[in-house]
Formats: structure tokens, sequence, C-alpha cells
């Protein structure tokens, strides 16, 4: 990545709200998993990295729906933690798996998070 680059990737981020970098996060994930779809030739690195990229989000996601000092309603941490809990195992049968078809879940789900987060749902 360019200098420049880098440094609006910084300035972005500094200037965006956390809604909007979780949204943005999920829209990046989304677009690899999409990317792995679009170009099926079977298992690859790629599909590796992409699975690997949206687990750790998720996974950062709901540790954060389990924190004692995360604001939101329980329902909404409950709710967050169910759909980490089913984009795990949808991954996990990827992994094990593999058909493209499957990653459809795991992109309409970062998909419409993502535009609730941004208010565009």
């Amino acid at each position: 990545m360019s200098n420049a680059a880098q440094a609006y990737a910084r300035t972005a981020q500094t200037s965006s709200s956390p809604r909007e970098i979780e949204a943005q996060a999920l829209l990046k994930a989304a677009r690899q998993l999409r990317e792995v779809q679009d170009k099926w030739d079977g298992p690859d690195n790629d599909m590796h990295k992409a699975l690997l990229f949206n687990r750790r989000l998720w996974s950062i996601f709901m540790s954060a729906a389990d924190s004692d000092s995360n604001p939101q309603p329980l329902e909404v941490r409950q709710n967050i933690a169910n759909i980490g809990v089913f984009v795990m195992k949808q991954t996990v049968d990827m992994q094990l798996n593999p058909d493209p078809a499957k990653l459809t879940a795991l992109i309409d789900i970062n998909c419409n998070l993502a535009a609730g987060l941004s208010g565009r749902a």
C-alpha cells in the first residue's frame, strides 16, 4: 500500500465512528468471500485467507458481545453471539466440505449487518 493510501486509511479510521469501522470491516470480509465465490476453482489459499479474516472478525464481535462492559442490551448481545456461532459453524463446514454456494450465507450476513450499522438497512 502506498504512503498516501496508508495515511488515508489512518485518517478514515480516526474520523469514522466505531459503527462505521465495523461496517467497513464486514464489507471487506464480504468482498473477500464474494471474490472467492466468483473465481471458484476449488479450495485455495484465497479461500482460506478470506475465511480466516471473516472468522477473526466474528471472534472479535463475539468477544465484545460476551463482555460485561458491553453497553448493548442483553438481547442484542445474545443475537450477535448466536449469529457468530452460525458463522463459525458455516466456516468450519466450508473448510471441511468446500462449496462456493455455502459462502452466500456468510456474505449476506456481513452485508446486511454492515447496512444496519451504516443506517442503510
